[in-house]
């Protein structure tokens, strides 16, 4: 037999050539390099409510107790930013009372996401300076703060004011609608539910009552039922005699208003279902910023080597077995 049947034959071997492809593919990537790209990532600014009623526990845990909205929050955002494309940048802040509080200003999402989960992790109601909620006045300050670093904004919140707002409505939005792109996120169930109480040590006490908190806002122009309350008098009793009576002790999800709010401000709103879900939302209201990538094609040539040894060296085991092969040319 001469050497060029010999190699004829060799080369109608079928074995032959998966491991001649497999090592022509390992060739590959001693040479081919990754490919660029651009793909579109966003810039976020996250404002969470840390005020009292976003300890109430509405949402069920992943071990099937019950969580507070904060902790639920914080699950959703390490979520969002775990899923977000590398080159994305995220920022962190903290409401209560009524303006905001930097964190840190915006990071990449990859690089940083070890000190952004840390950061998320140490988010506790026991940091708000002050015990009020003024939701409108937070929001419309946070969105200042989101147009000074040039991101969106995500502003997680349940929504309850506190004290309540008056009869005349909150403070109007003063900026332009839809010049800042991103997310009312309202945290809570819809129905009511109380709201813990803590000791000056930080131990829960139970809840809170009636009496414990203001039932409605006495400041400015009384409402339009006034005269027909009990003890009315325009000089010495414009909203009545009795004490305010109401539900401000307990507390739910205030989606009417949160969604009033996007309307002022141009932003979106989205219910904050569970620990993940946020992703969807933002992709659909936040800016398309294009972000450098790249894609390396040497783990799929590996992958289709490595498929083709194993097609050499299984494929007689195989078809021992009655499994059907390739078969010789």
């Amino acid at each position: 037999m001469t050497a060029a049947s010999l190699v004829a034959r060799n080369l109608r071997d079928w074995r032959l050539r998966l491991l001649a492809g497999a090592l022509g593919l390992v060739a590959l990537t001693f040479f081919v390099r990754p490919l660029a790209l651009t793909r579109d990532g966003v810039a976020v600014l996250a404002i969470v409510d840390i005020t009292g009623s976003m300890n109430v526990r509405d949402y069920a845990g992943t071990d099937g107790q019950p969580a507070s909205r904060l902790e639920t929050a914080k699950a959703a955002l390490r979520d969002l930013v775990a899923g977000l494309p590398c080159g994305s940048r995220f920022a962190l802040g903290l409401f209560t009372e009524r303006r905001p509080f930097l964190l840190f200003a915006p990071i990449e999402t990859c690089g940083g996401f070890a000190p952004i989960e840390g950061a998320l992790e140490a988010i506790d109601w026991r940091m708000a300076w002050e015990g009020d909620s003024r939701i409108s006045a937070g929001l419309f300050r946070s969105i200042d703060l989101a147009a000074e670093l040039g991101t969106d904004l995500v502003f997680i919140t349940d929504g309850q004011e506190a004290p309540p707002l008056p009869s005349s409505g909150g403070p109007a939005f003063e900026g332009k609608p839809g010049a800042v792109r991103g997310l009312i996120v309202g945290a809570g169930a819809p129905g009511l539910s109380p709201i813990p109480r803590y000791n000056d040590r930080g131990r829960e006490t139970g809840f809170y009552g009636a009496g414990d908190v203001q039932q409605e806002n006495r400041f400015g122009p009384p409402p339009s039922d006034a005269e027909s309350r009990e003890g009315y008098n325009p000089r010495n009793a414009p909203f009545g005699a009795a004490a305010a009576t109401g539900t401000e002790h307990l507390s739910s999800v205030r989606e009417p208003y949160l969604r009033k709010l996007g309307r002022e401000t141009g932003l979106t709103y989205a219910h904050l279902d569970g620990p993940g879900g946020l992703a969807a939302a933002l992709k659909t209201a936040a800016t398309p910023r294009p972000v450098p990538g790249r894609l390396d094609p040497r783990p799929f040539l590996g992958g289709a080597a490595l498929v083709l040894l194993l097609a050499a060296f299984l494929s007689p085991h195989l078809r021992a077995r009655g499994f059907p092969t390739w078969k010789k040319a």
